[in-house]
């Protein structure tokens, strides 16, 4: 279905790295991870993942519940020790949204280059808050997620203004670092999965 050079090039291009994937809910960040995971090979991984698989202080916790950031360097030693699982070592890794609010991006970046996944590329799936709403109601006739505590209507709004509030400075981080590419997310799976890959064969 895909141009098989053109996947070897980037593959090549990639090689143990990591390419972190954002998005507003329903953006479609999990099927374009596990798509490209399919054809690259590697692990998707999601930041809620990582807090669950991993050992988290009650100070920490408390920021957490409390909505506050986690500082700095203990999101970094949270991460790190996640990432450099041996599992995970010799393969890139394709991050669903790790490190959405403003001031994690540096930790995210840091843990990745210690545990030997080089972060590549910052893929933004971008959809409007009006598209996400209608793939939320059509989300039980697609039936293609599962249900999820965080997917209720009256949550939806709150991730709307937390993802402006916090994640869109995040993504302005690395577009200034020339690592962003923003894909129309309102387009076929298919077509999204062949944007991603034209946009990842420019930066070869």
């Amino acid at each position: 279905m895909y141009n098989q050079t053109q996947i070897d090039a980037i593959k090549n291009w990639l090689g143990n790295g990591s390419i972190n994937i954002f998005g507003r809910p329903f953006a479609g960040k999990d099927s374009q991870g596990r798509r490209l995971t399919e054809i690259f090979g590697g692990n998707l991984v999601g930041g809620g993942e990582i807090l669950r698989g991993s050992t988290i202080p009650d100070y920490i916790k408390e920021y957490t519940h409390s909505g506050h950031l986690i500082p700095s360097d203990d999101y970094v030693n949270i991460v790190l020790p996640y990432l450099s699982q041996p599992r995970l070592a010799d393969q890139p890794l394709f991050l669903s949204s790790v490190g959405r609010w403003s001031g994690e991006e540096e930790g995210v970046i840091k843990s990745l280059a210690a545990s030997n996944h080089p972060l590549k590329a910052v893929i933004f799936l971008n959809i409007s808050n009006d598209d996400s709403h209608d793939r939320w109601l059509a989300r039980d006739v697609n039936n293609d997620r599962t249900a999820r505590h965080d997917d209720t209507e009256e949550v939806l709004q709150t991730r709307f203004d937390e993802f402006q509030q916090k994640t869109v400075p995040v993504l302005e981080h690395y577009r200034n670092l020339g690592l962003l590419i923003e894909v129309d997310g309102k387009r076929t799976r298919d077509e999204v999965t062949q944007d991603i890959l034209d946009a990842l064969s420019a930066k070869i």
